[in-house]
């Protein structure tokens, strides 16, 4: 099929392929891509609905971290903050396993490096969270087969995370006289200090029934034949709610957790509604509530 021109594309009415070609995510489209970076690593598939999947791509390593495995999802992350119309990122690992956490070789290799060398190579993993947690959308992190290390820290950066029944997890770095540096601030947002002690010093696997009582996931799936459903309703769900909305939510709450209530903050999250309220999808859902009808982003 040729590529629809500008007249196409703006034109009232256009076709179904050519809305997925007008949403389809370019990867990567970052201003400075990592060196060591292989897209084939980690894939991103989109729907013309806006829905995005990021997949860690090494199932024949279980999915295991090394440099270019992080690079690449690193650049697919980066490559969603400047993507519009998209309401959802489901994060998975690729042939039933999340992530088994840190590649052996890479491992080995880092034990030959210098203390500098070890710390360049972990602001590679640092700046992938970052990415990850700074991606606009709604970030969901679908959990099978184990999520260790690392992997657990990705669990832990995404907005929110299902796990299937049976799914193992740990932090499991003091086993090897390591520590989980660059996840912890992600892990301990999302089960707390007290929480995030016991599962960092004591290294246990846990399952994913105890990883719901720790906040880490929010949901267990019976069985992997669940994720399809899971999915399909979750994205429904979201066609009701304003991507940019969801957006401005979720920077929302980065911004005000922690923070005293005091005059500053009481002033600014005002500004913020102020500005919501007077936006296009403000103007248009408070407009649609009132004519009783669906507001344009859920057509």
């Amino acid at each position: 099929m040729a590529k629809p021109t500008d007249a196409d594309l703006n034109a009232p009415d256009i076709t179904d392929a050519e809305a997925a070609e007008m949403n389809a995510i370019a990867h990567p489209l970052v201003a400075n891509p990592a060196p060591d970076a292989d897209d084939r690593l980690a894939r991103i598939d989109s729907t013309p609905d806006g829905t995005v999947f990021v997949t860690i791509n090494r199932p024949a390593k279980k999915n295991a971290f090394d440099a270019a495995t992080i690079a690449a999802l690193r650049e697919a992350f980066e490559t969603l903050h400047a993507a519009d119309h998209v309401r959802v990122v489901f994060v998975r690992g690729a042939g039933g396993t999340f992530s088994a956490g840190a590649d052996l070789e890479w491992m080995r290799d880092a034990a030959d490096w210098s203390e500098s060398d070890n710390r360049d190579d972990a602001m590679g993993l640092a700046k992938m969270l970052k990415a990850l947690h700074d991606v606009p959308a709604l970030t969901v992190a679908i959990v099978e087969g184990a999520a260790m290390g690392g992997g657990a820290g990705i669990v832990a950066a995404c907005d929110m995370a299902v796990a299937v029944k049976g799914t193992k997890f740990a932090f499991s770095e003091v086993k090897l006289g390591l520590i989980p540096g660059t996840i912890a601030p992600y892990v301990v947002e999302a089960v707390g200090a007290r929480t995030a002690r016991a599962l960092f010093m004591t290294g246990d696997v846990f399952s994913a029934e105890d990883a719901k009582a720790f906040g880490l996931v929010g949901h267990v799936l019976g069985s992997a034949d669940e994720i399809d459903g899971f999915v399909a309703e979750f994205t429904r769900t979201m066609r009701a709610c304003a991507p940019g909305a969801v957006g401005d939510a979720k920077r929302l709450v980065h911004h005000v957790a922690g923070r005293p209530i005091d005059r500053d903050l009481m002033e600014d999250t005002a500004r913020r509604i102020a500005r919501a309220r007077v936006s296009e999808e403000g103007q248009e859902g408070v407009r649609a509530f009132l004519e009783k009808r669906r507001p344009a982003w859920t057509q």
